[in-house]
């Protein structure tokens, strides 16, 4: 039917055409960002998975520092420890030479000279080895006289409870008595040597936890690094665009938009033929 009013294959054009330039004008976007999903409109559910998604690799990577500080702050407490155990066993070789009976008392003088020096560094160490301007040891609110809490995930749930502080307590209480007693005389020698054994395992336990606790959060690292790794590529799949595919379908969209301009054009000259039966 031939209508001047009514024009059907225009009207139907102009419906392709805006749905196919929509079409388009999405692929573009898309090719634009990288991303498949630019709204909620794109891919709702995929929106909010990836967004779920998002949020986990995003906490798993502050955990990864989180763990990365942990055996940081483990690793500088045995090192000022290992630092102990070298200044303890020279208190030890001194108390050895003090107790002997070719040692006279100036000799033993001497010693406990280096005795005291060596015990107020020894003292010094414990109470001033800090991380992050906290101490480790001792004093007002140190870290490893207590249960220290690592986030280790990014959950709330997901935290390594690392504890220390009995075999910190033994050994600052072996301090204690290795750093109250002097070589000045063959008996508080003897006293020494017994007291140094002491502290020296006491230093070794200690040590021991630190170094497990350090190697447990090493694991956790490569784990999240691990989890991280997969968690990505699971929100890529939902969120980036494929180049290849989306071409195409640029590629198609701009072809049906000429195809459809073109119809439309043609479509609009058949208004045309109704002057033509008029004449």
């Amino acid at each position: 039917m031939l209508s001047l009013h009514t024009n059907a294959a225009a009207l139907s054009t102009q419906s392709s055409l805006g749905s196919t330039q929509r079409a388009l004008t999405t692929s573009m976007s898309r090719l634009g960002t990288g991303l498949r999903v630019n709204s909620a409109m794109d891919d709702a559910a995929g929106l909010q998975i990836a967004t779920r998604l998002n949020a986990q690799t995003r906490g798993m990577a502050v955990a990864q520092r989180n763990t990365q500080n942990g055996i940081s702050m483990l690793q500088t407490a045995e090192g000022a420890l290992n630092e102990v155990s070298n200044i303890v066993l020279r208190m030890k070789d001194l108390a050895t030479e003090a107790s002997n009976a070719t040692s006279n008392a100036d000799d033993k003088t001497a010693m406990d000279k280096e005795f005291q020096a060596l015990s107020a560094e020894l003292n010094n160490i414990m109470s001033n080895t800090k991380f992050g301007g906290q101490a480790l040891f001792s004093g007002a609110g140190a870290t490893l006289a207590a249960a220290a809490s690592f986030q280790i995930g990014s959950d709330a749930a997901e935290v390594y409870a690392f504890n220390s502080s009995a075999s910190l307590s033994a050994a600052t209480g072996a301090q204690a008595t290795l750093t109250g007693g002097n070589v000045s005389t063959a008996g508080t020698a003897t006293t020494a040597i017994t007291n140094a054994n002491t502290m020296l395992d006491k230093i070794g336990a200690l040590r021991a936890e630190l170094g497990a606790g350090a190697n447990r959060l090493d694991h956790v690292y490569n784990n999240l690094q691990n989890m991280k790794t997969n968690v990505s590529q699971a929100k890529g799949r939902i969120m980036d665009v494929d180049y290849a595919t989306e071409t195409s379908n640029m590629t198609t969209k701009q072809m049906l938009m000429q195809a459809s301009s073109s119809m439309l054009k043609q479509s609009n000259g058949m208004s045309g033929m109704v002057m033509s039966l008029l004449q």
